[in-house]
C-alpha cells in the first residue's frame, strides 16, 4: 500500500507545543523548561506519536495498551443531540462529563506507565499533546502553579479549535452556557489521576456561549468556593476513585462478585472484550440453574476456568468440582474412572474406590475433551446421564447420583456427529446450553489486562522485580497470533519474567525467544528524525528492532548481546548521542538504553 506522510510539524503545531520545546509554554510553568523534558526522554509529542498504532489486519488502533477508534465528529455530535433531546440537558451534560473523566484518566495512566519518572509538570504537559493528537482541542497553556510540598494545583488554559464546541454550535446555535462538557471532565480525570488528589476543572468561557476561545480553570477541590455544582455533574463523590481501577489487572469479570469465598486455586476471569463479556453473561445466565453446560473452543482459551467459575457461581457451589481429562485417560482405564470400581473386579483391583461420579455427588463433574470418548464409553455416559444412576465395575447394584455435567472441546462436535465418530443423540443430551470460548486473536481488548494479571502473578510466585513491558514487547504482543491462545500467553509472560533483569521492563527477546514465528505486519508511527513522521507499512520489529523472524534457539547461532551492542552502537551514530533519540529507533525506554551502554561499556558521545 502507498505510504501516507505526516509531518512532524504539522503534529507539534497542531498540539499547540512549540516545536523547539522552548517559548510560551516553558514561561507558563514557571521556568520549566520543556527542553530539559525532552532531553530526558519526557513524553514529547514524538514519543506519544510512537504509542499510537495501527493494527488494519483485525480493525483496530492502539494507543499503547489502549484500544483507540477513528470517530467522526459528526457521529459524536449526534449522539450529544439524541442524549440532550432525550433525557435533557442536565443528565447529557453529566453523562458526557463522566464519559471525558474516563479517557483523561485512562490517559494519565498511560503517561504514568510509559513515563514513570516524568516530573508531574513534564507528565500534565502530556495530556495537553494528547488532546491534541486525539484530535480533540488545541491546548494553550496561559499559567501553571504546583506546590510538590503541599500538592496544590492551579491552572489556566485556552482551548482552541474545540470539536465539542463546533457540533453544540451547529445543533443549538450559541447560547448562554459552556457546553465543552467532555473537555472539562478530560482535563479532571487527567490531571486528578495524575497528581493523585481531585483537582477540578471549571470553562469560565465558552465559544457556545459567544465568547471568542474557550478559558478553563482547573484548581484543587479545596481551593474552590463553590465546587458543588462541578461535582454535582461528575458526581465525584460516587464516581472518582471508582470509575478506573488503579492497574487493568484489576478489570476482572463481575462474576467473581457472585461467587463465595473459598479456599483454593483463585480462578478469576480477566477480560473486557466484547466476545469476554458476552461469554460472561451466557455464564451469569446458566449458572442459577442445572442445566447441562458444553464449552466449545480451541485448546488454551480458557474452558476449566469458565467450568469452575461455573460451579462457584452456581447453587451447588458448596459441593465437590470434579475434572476429568478424557483425552489423559487410556480407554481401558475410562469406565472404572467414570463410575468406579468393586474389589476383586480385576486384577489388581484390591479394594473398592468410587468414581468421579460418585465423588462428584451433589456438585459438578467436568469432562475435558469429551469428543476424545470412544463410542462405548459414549453409552455408558449417556446412560448415566439419562438415568442418574451408575454401577460401578464389578458391582451388582445401582447407585443414584445427582451430578451437574459440564462439557468440553476443542473439536467440532456437529461434524464429528456426521462423521460418525460420536454419537448423537449424546451430543444433543450435552449440547443444552452451549458456550463458545472465542479464541485470544478475536479478544485482543484482552491481552494487556492478561499481561498485566499474569506479570503480577509470576512476580509474585519467582519473587522477581520486574516493572512491566517495554513498548516493542507491547506491540509485539498484540500482533501476534497466539495459536495457543491463553495458555500460550501465560507461558511467554512467566518466559519473560525468568529471562529480564530485575529493574528492567520485558523486551521481545524475553518473550519470544523459542522460535515463536513473528511475521504478521503493523501500522505504526515511525518518527525519522526531528522533521517528519511516516505511515506506513513495516514488519513487526523483533529484540531492539531486528527483523521479524524467530529467535534462533542456539545462543551462537545469534549472539543476543552483540547483536544489541550492534544495534546500540548504530543508534547512537544515528542520533549524534541524543539517548532519547536512539530510544525512540530502537522501540525501547531511554532507561533501558542508559543501562544496556552502561552493561557493556559503549560511548554515548557525540560523533
Amino acid at each position: 500500500m502507498p505510504k501516507q506522510r505526516i509531518s512532524l510539524a504539522d503534529l507539534v503545531r497542531s498540539s499547540g507545543v512549540p516545536s523547539d520545546g522552548a517559548g510560551p509554554l516553558s514561561a507558563a510553568l514557571g521556568g520549566f523548561d520543556t527542553r530539559s523534558v525532552d532531553s530526558q526522554s519526557h513524553p514529547t509529542v514524538a514519543d506519544l506519536s510512537e504509542c499510537l498504532f495501527f493494527s488494519p489486519g483485525d480493525g483496530r488502533i492502539w494507543l499503547q495498551d489502549q484500544r483507540m477508534i477513528l470517530l467522526h465528529s459528526e457521529a459524536l455530535g449526534s449522539l450529544r443531540r439524541e442524549l440532550v433531546d432525550s433525557i435533557g440537558l442536565d443528565k447529557a451534560r453529566g453523562l458526557l462529563t463522566r464519559a471525558g473523566y474516563v479517557s483523561g484518566a485512562r490517559d494519565a495512566q498511560l503517561v504514568r506507565q510509559q513515563w514513570p519518572d516524568a516530573d508531574p509538570p513534564a507528565a500534565a504537559i502530556a495530556g495537553t499533546r494528547l488532546h491534541a493528537l486525539e484530535g480533540v482541542v488545541k491546548v494553550e497553556v496561559v499559567h501553571v502553579h504546583y506546590d510538590a510540598d503541599s500538592g496544590d494545583y492551579e491552572g489556566e488554559f485556552l482551548w482552541h479549535n474545540s470539536s465539542e464546541d463546533d457540533e453544540h454550535i451547529t445543533a443549538y446555535g450559541v447560547g448562554g452556557s459552556p457546553a465543552c462538557w467532555m473537555q472539562v471532565g478530560y482535563a479532571t480525570g487527567y490531571v486528578s489521576t495524575l497528581f493523585g488528589r481531585l483537582i477540578v476543572f471549571r470553562e469560565v468561557n465558552c465559544r457556545s456561549s459567544g465568547d471568542p476561545l474557550c478559558r478553563v480553570i482547573g484548581k484543587s477541590v479545596e481551593r474552590w468556593d463553590d465546587p458543588q455544582e462541578d461535582l454535582r455533574y461528575l458526581n465525584a463523590q460516587a464516581f472518582v476513585g471508582a470509575a478506573l481501577p488503579e492497574s487493568p489487572a484489576a478489570r476482572v469479570a463481575d462474576l467473581d462478585a457472585y461467587a463465595p469465598e473459598r479456599p483454593g486455586p483463585d480462578p478469576t476471569l480477566v477480560g473486557a472484550s466484547s466476545a469476554f463479556n458476552a461469554a460472561c453473561h451466557m455464564l451469569q445466565r446458566v449458572a442459577p440453574t442445572t442445566a447441562t453446560v458444553l464449552f466449545t473452543g480451541e485448546s488454551g482459551v480458557g474452558k476449566e476456568m469458565f467450568a469452575s467459575m461455573l460451579h462457584r457461581i452456581g447453587p451447588r457451589c458448596d459441593k465437590p468440582f470434579v475434572a476429568l481429562n478424557c483425552a489423559a485417560i487410556p480407554e481401558t482405564l475410562m469406565e472404572s474412572e467414570l463410575f468406579g470400581v468393586e474389589r476383586g473386579a480385576y486384577t489388581g483391583a484390591g479394594q473398592s474406590r468410587p468414581g468421579r461420579f460418585e465423588r462428584a455427588n451433589g456438585g459438578t463433574l467436568f469432562l475435558d475433551e469429551i469428543g476424545t470418548l470412544s463410542f462405548v464409553a459414549q453409552g455408558k455416559l449417556l446412560r448415566a446421564l439419562q438415568e442418574g444412576e451408575i454401577e460401578r465395575v464389578g458391582g451388582t447394584r445401582t447407585i443414584p447420583v445427582d451430578v451437574r455435567v459440564v462439557a468440553a472441546t476443542n473439536v467440532d462436535l456437529r461434524q464429528a456427529v456426521r462423521d460418525g465418530s460420536f454419537r448423537e443423540d449424546l451430543f444433543f443430551r450435552l449440547n443444552v446450553f452451549p458456550i463458545h470460548l472465542p479464541p485470544l486473536r478475536d479478544r485482543r481488548n484482552d491481552i494487556p489486562l492478561l499481561m498485566s494479571h499474569f506479570l503480577a502473578h509470576y512476580q509474585k510466585k519467582h519473587q522477581r522485580s520486574v516493572p512491566g513491558f517495554s513498548q516493542a514487547a507491547v506491540k509485539a504482543m498484540f500482533n501476534y497470533a497466539f495459536p495457543g491462545n491463553i495458555r500460550e500467553l501465560q507461558n511467554l509472560v512467566e518466559r519473560g519474567v525468568i529471562l529480564v533483569t530485575d529493574g528492567e521492563p520485558i523486551e521481545v527477546h524475553h518473550l519470544f525467544s523459542s522460535g515463536e514465528p513473528l511475521t504478521q505486519e503493523v501500522l505504526s508511527l515511525e518518527m525519522h528524525g526531528d522533521s517528519a513522521a511516516t505511515l506506513s507499512r513495516a514488519p513487526l520489529p523483533g529484540a531492539f528492532g531486528l527483523a521479524a523472524q524467530p529467535l534462533a534457539a542456539d545462543p551462537a547461532a545469534r549472539p543476543l548481546e552483540q547483536a544489541e551492542v550492534t544495534l546500540l552502537r548504530q543508534a547512537i551514530r544515528r542520533s549524534g548521542g541524543n539517548l532519547a533519540a536512539a530510544a525512540r529507533q530502537l522501540g525501547i525506554s531511554r532507561a533501558t538504553v542508559a543501562y544496556r551502554i552502561k552493561k557493556y561499556g559503549l560511548e554515548a558521545t557525540r560523533p
